[in-house]
This record gives C-alpha cells, structure tokens and sequence, in this order.
C-alpha cells in the first residue's frame, strides 16, 4: 500500500453523503436555539462580522461589516448596488460570524429587508456612533458618505446561533 492509499488518521471522520463532504466529530461546537448570557454581552462589544450572502452562481460572497445587536435581531447596513445588496435581493438567506481569536458565533436565517431611508440613515447613524465613539466623526461621516447614499439596512432575527468558546 502506497503512502498515497493509506488512510489518514487525521481524515478518519470523515465522510462522504453524495457530493458534499461533511465532518463529523472534529467540531466543538453545538448549534443552539438562542443566544446565553454570555453570547449575548459577546455580541454587545464591538467587533466586526463577517456577512455571508450566495452569489448568482452559487458561490459565497464574504463581507466584514459593522453590525449592531438590536434586542433579538443582528443588524447590518449597506450602500445600495454592493454585491451582498443584489445576493439579498435575489435570496435574502444570510449568515452572520462574529469571530474574535477561538471564539466565535455564528447566526443563520432569513434577513428582512428594509429600504426606508428615514429608518436606514438613521441605522447607519447608530452603527457608526457604535464604531467610531466619537459624535464629531459621526456628523462629518453622515453629512460627507452616508447621506448621499441610498442604505438599505438587513435586520437579522436570532434564532439559531452556533458557537464555540461559550
């Protein structure tokens, strides 16, 4: 038996289903219905997020962005025409990772779209306060980017979030 045709200890779980190639035993992490204590002050304190959206063919479209946790709802705002904008008008599934080093959390679902711009400026205007900490940035980004842009905001509901380190 060649090195080649030898099987791998370090691929001994896992499995082939069809096309897909699933892991099974290596992760840690446990899918749970809704954030703890403990997740929840995870996702109050500023980091970024990775936006997870399906592009036409298929393939994943990956943006970092600012998000906001708004009661049970993660929320994420962006200029209209960006890719992540056309893959949610088109399939609004989305999945949000807020990493930080070994610990991570991840929300899956169904984005609500909202394209008020009254509502939206005024999201972006709240997630820029939360990212910048200083009022004075905040004015000069409004009156000089986010206002003349059309925002569309993606609200998030929590309902399945995966974690690890928690």
């Amino acid at each position: 038996m060649s090195g080649r045709d030898r099987p791998r200890s370090d691929l001994r779980n896992i499995r082939r289903d069809g096309a897909r190639v699933r892991a099974s035993g290596l992760a840690r992490h446990v899918p749970m219905s809704g954030p703890t204590a403990a997740q929840r002050k995870f996702l109050e304190e500023k980091r970024f997020a990775v936006v997870g959206t399906k592009n036409p063919d298929g393939s994943p479209h990956l943006a970092a962005m600012w998000y906001l946790l708004d009661g049970d709802e993660i929320v994420v705002n962006s200029a209209q025409g960006r890719i992540k904008d056309r893959n949610l008008a088109e399939d609004p599934r989305m999945s949000v990772l807020i990493p930080d080093g070994y610990r991570w959390l991840r929300i899956d679902g169904r984005a609500r779209i909202e394209h008020d711009q009254a509502i939206t400026h005024e999201d972006i205007r709240r997630l820029a306060t939360r990212y910048y900490a200083n009022e004075r940035k905040v004015a000069d980004a409004m009156r000089s980017t986010f206002s003349k842009q059309h925002r569309i905001t993606y609200r998030l509901p929590i309902r399945r979030v995966a974690g690890e380190g928690f």
